[in-house]
């Protein structure tokens, strides 16, 4: 990969990161799903296993790098 898509990519990734109240710094699985292209979130959730599976066999508490968090959605009743 050349030196001016990977300092593209660099950009693009932390222009998505947050930032948690204590100054931890974070990334939302569905923002990275769209930033690398994946349109279906079971493929990109099979890419999070794999990289969860990494972690361990690494030797890494995969708790201390994926956290699980789940973002609410409204819905909207409409009456026919």
């Amino acid at each position: 990969m050349k030196k001016e898509m990977i300092q593209a990519l660099t950009g693009t990734f932390e222009s998505y990161a947050k930032k948690s109240d204590d100054g931890i710094e974070f990334w939302l699985a569905r923002d990275l799903q769209k930033m690398l292209g994946y349109t279906n979130w079971v493929n990109f959730e099979n890419v999070i296993n794999k990289a969860k599976q990494s972690c361990e066999t690494s030797g890494n508490i995969v708790s201390d790098h994926f956290v699980d968090v789940s973002k609410m959605v409204h819905l909207y009743n409409k009456v026919f």
